[in-house]
């Protein structure tokens, strides 16, 4: 029997389902939208019989109401006859799928079936709850809060384009001067003042990290290589669990007292760092206002 490869599509009504079945449609995918979940044995064996070597995308969500449980089911039966296939799951936040109900103002799918009518909100509410099962066992989660169309394209491309996924995350590090205030904007936030601080040698104070006797007095320090060691290693073993969560871009700020001198320095060594273990990243100075370095 000739290997199926499906890809199934399930999610949140207004995550953008839609968006992704044309993106997969312009790959060459063959896709069915709306499929009750107890007819993929019999896609599978039909394909199979006719000796086509075609790939498909398949949308199931709570539009075929009852028979939504049957997607494990369905599932289990791929598993147990062979057949591989692909979760992916498109996740959205609250505000932002009311707000798309609203300007759309179409009824949500769960409206009509609802015995009593619903809120949007805890419509969306009782949905998450019905699709919690699928989430849990999805290969990726794709959280389209932040994603204009153009961009959830771009992360399909990379996810079926063959590119490892963790290879479609950039991380982003920037050095920040407490002083000036702590970002609200860093997914993470690593505070670097226990390296002793150039700024009280007199020759040095004028100067930044960017300048190499600052540089090489900072990382002459022994806990200046362990925190690069250890925070390196973390970030890339981090890297795939964000990827699979959707997250296309992990933001990192290094602060020191004012921004200088010591969170210049480790922000530009963590950054070679990251690059030498392949990761994408880009490097900025909040406090100095430089351009991106790539």
């Amino acid at each position: 029997m000739h290997e199926v490869r499906f890809t199934i599509i399930t999610g949140l009504s207004g995550a953008g389902k839609t968006q992704a079945m044309k993106v997969l449609e312009d790959l060459g995918y063959f896709c069915i939208d709306n499929l009750p979940p107890a007819l993929l044995p019999q896609l599978v064996e039909l394909h199979a019989q006719s000796g086509q070597n075609r790939k498909y995308a398949i949308a199931i969500d709570i539009r075929v109401r009852e028979y939504f449980s049957d997607l494990r089911k369905a599932l289990s039966w791929l598993d147990q006859s062979g057949h591989q296939y692909f979760l992916l799951f498109l996740d959205c936040s609250d505000a932002v799928l009311i707000r798309r109900f609203s300007e759309t103002r179409r009824l949500h799918p769960l409206h009509q079936s609802l015995e009593t009518p619903e809120s949007i909100g805890a419509t969306i509410a009782t949905e998450r709850r019905l699709l919690s099962d699928a989430r849990s066992i999805a290969d990726v989660i794709i959280d389209t809060t932040d994603l204009r169309p153009m961009d959830l394209r771009q992360r399909l491309l990379e996810i079926y384009e063959g590119k490892p996924l963790h290879k479609s995350v950039t991380v982003d590090i920037f050095s920040f001067g407490y002083k000036f205030g702590t970002p609200i904007d860093a997914d993470m936030v690593f505070d670097v003042r226990f390296i002793p601080n150039p700024y009280y040698v007199d020759k040095l104070r004028p100067l930044t990290g960017e300048d190499a006797g600052v540089y090489d007095y900072v990382m002459q320090f022994p806990i200046t290589e362990m925190f690069l060691a250890k925070a390196s290693d973390l970030i890339a073993t981090l890297i795939p669990g964000y990827a699979r969560e959707g997250k296309a871009r992990i933001t990192i700020g290094i602060g020191c007292t004012g921004g200088q001198h010591r969170s210049v320095a480790v922000a530009i060594a963590l950054h070679r760092r990251l690059r030498e273990l392949d990761v994408a990243a880009s490097l900025r100075h909040r406090e100095r206002s430089a351009a991106p370095t790539l």
